[in-house]
């Protein structure tokens, strides 16, 4: 692809602006299309061509957008991945007349269209008359791990009435975790056998929560699902003044809980890195302490409680 791009190219370029469908207001941006981009970049860093990327102000709006581009400063254009049809491209072409313009990596659906014959050259991962080419994200380069996070919130539990503080906590943690570099999961508790985004068994649900590295929670099952299946939970009590959460962080001596009258960035900063680091082994040993039955629960008590209150009919209502 190197010696494609450099061969339709002047000797010297000034620099190229590198578009796409990131590059448009109304443009979707894909996974698939930003490390298409990352690999046209690799190629034209390792061969010293100077480039500039234009992206969607809906998407970085700290990014250059091509709104704010002087066309002048550029000698040639690359659309990278994506249809190559519809009116943005068109435009392009109006605006960067003078430039060498390059299509990679894309689909030609409509040969004869003005956005694919405005093109000087138009390298196609597929079109009708030749044979496919690989999608250039397939050799992007390589990319680091993230953590991958199960978040698990819930937004009823209306019986704790004005202790209430989900919708707050649901809106502090979400909008805190958009700004963290993790790979984001939403995950409901919640059983279904009908629909096909919800797990149907508390087995399907659990091969998921065994794949993650942390879970972050305002719900009680989130929490103890998640430290059953060995992953440390960062859980949020969204009831003031503490409720069942809090209760069975208390019961399973887990540490990373924050209360919803102190919930801020810095106190989720804190317990995520603890999670993360040493919260690690303590989920592991705390999921072979459930499995091994080291502290007692209620079940290991129902059936004595059943043959006592049998036998002696005790007060309804008692509890212990």
């Amino acid at each position: 692809m190197r010696e494609q791009l450099l061969g339709a190219l002047p000797d010297t370029p000034r620099k190229l602006l590198l578009t796409g469908w990131f590059s448009f207001l109304h443009g979707e941006v894909t996974a698939g299309d930003v490390l298409a981009l990352e690999r046209v970049r690799d190629v034209l860093g390792r061969a010293g061509i100077a480039h500039d990327i234009a992206w969607s102000p809906g998407f970085r709006p700290e990014g250059l957008h091509l709104e704010d581009v002087r066309p002048e400063d550029y000698s040639g254009l690359v659309f990278v991945c994506g249809p190559v049809q519809g009116w943005q491209i068109e435009e392009l072409h109006r605006r960067f007349a003078h430039c060498v313009r390059i299509a990679v990596g894309t689909s030609v659906i409509a040969a004869g269209s003005p956005a694919v014959t405005g093109f000087h050259r138009v390298l196609a991962r597929d079109a009708s008359d030749a044979e496919p080419g690989r999608d250039l994200a397939a050799r992007a380069p390589a990319l680091p791990p993230r953590p991958v996070v199960g978040v698990v919130l819930t937004h009823g539990q209306h019986e704790y009435g004005r202790q209430r503080r989900h919708e707050q906590v649901a809106g502090q943690v979400t909008h805190w975790m958009a700004g963290k570099d993790c790979a984001r999961l939403e995950i409901d508790t919640r059983l279904d056998t009908h629909d096909w985004r919800l797990c149907a068994t508390p087995a399907q649900l659990e091969s998921v929560l065994t794949r993650l590295d942390l879970v972050v929670t305002d719900r009680l099952h989130g929490l103890v699902l998640a430290l059953r299946a060995g992953v440390p939970a960062l859980a949020v009590d969204p009831v003031e003044g503490g409720a069942k959460v809090t209760a069975q962080a208390r019961a399973c001596a887990w540490p990373a809980l924050v209360p919803a009258e102190r919930l801020d960035g810095r106190e989720l900063e804190r317990w995520w890195h603890w999670c993360l680091t040493s919260g690690r082994v303590t989920a592991r040993h705390l999921a072979a302490e459930f499995r091994e039955g080291v502290v007692r629960d209620g079940a290991d008590r129902l059936v004595e409680v059943l043959r006592t209150s049998l036998a002696d009919r005790g007060p309804v209502g008692r509890t212990g």
